[in-house]
């Protein structure tokens, strides 16, 4: 055993590195999520058809260029246990992997190239504060690792304090974030593809109200890419 196999079997007895999708001990050459997971996590392959039943949950309601999720959620699998640790557990790495993960699905996706700016949805300064980062703007950090694109995060905040969504009805998911968003620098914007990036998308109120927030801007082209969507 060499000294580096030493000194990481000592670390990971006091400091176990599991992994952020199955919570199995990774191996010393895996980092945030195993290989098997990596693999096996389960992909929508929607950023390479338009009508996809993402894009679909908009029609109606915003008018957007495209719009993708990467992986299905499913309760209690892998995919919510990322989120969860996202969310709830401070773990930034496993919501950097999950941006990667929506980078590289699209950077050679034809509907989602000439992006201009990655706008990850805002958290009220409060709620910021209270779990000590926003797990969107993490997410639009992995994408801009994966593809190069820079995150806007500055273009659209939260002006209200609203209760979280977790156990509100649709209707009260659209009615508890109505008019909250604000876009600022709206002339740096104009005529710009941007990629509005969330977790999940559940019912897209969140994602819906920001988008009608920025389709004032003259010439602005919206697309979407969320984490994880409802499963098929």
């Amino acid at each position: 055993m060499t000294f580096r196999d030493w000194l990481y079997s000592i670390l990971n007895l006091f400091y176990p590195r599991v992994c952020a999708a199955c919570g199995e001990p990774l191996l010393k050459d895996e980092d945030t999520v195993c290989l098997k997971c990596r693999y096996t996590l389960p992909r929508t392959g929607y950023e390479h058809h338009p009508d996809n039943p993402v894009a679909q949950s908009f029609y109606g309601r915003v008018r957007l260029h495209a719009a993708t999720s990467c992986f299905f959620f499913a309760k209690s699998g892998k995919v919510q246990h990322l989120i969860h640790q996202l969310k709830y557990k401070g773990n930034k790495y496993a919501g950097m992997f999950l941006g990667e993960q929506i980078g590289e699905s699209i950077k050679d996706a034809p509907l989602f190239q000439g992006i201009d700016y990655i706008i990850p949805v805002p958290l009220h300064p409060k709620r910021e504060r209270q779990r000590g980062y926003n797990q969107s703007l993490v997410i639009a950090f992995g994408i801009h690792e994966a593809t190069g694109i820079p995150v806007g995060d500055k273009y659209l905040v939260r002006g209200v304090y609203t209760e979280t969504q977790t156990h509100k009805s649709a209707e009260e998911r659209f009615k508890n974030v109505k008019d909250i968003f604000k876009v600022r620098f709206a002339d740096e914007l104009k005529g710009k593809h941007v990629l509005l990036v969330d977790d999940v998308l559940t019912t897209g109120a969140t994602l819906e109200s920001c988008a009608h927030q920025l389709e004032n801007v003259p010439g602005i082209v919206i697309s979407v890419a969320t984490a994880a969507c409802a499963g098929n």
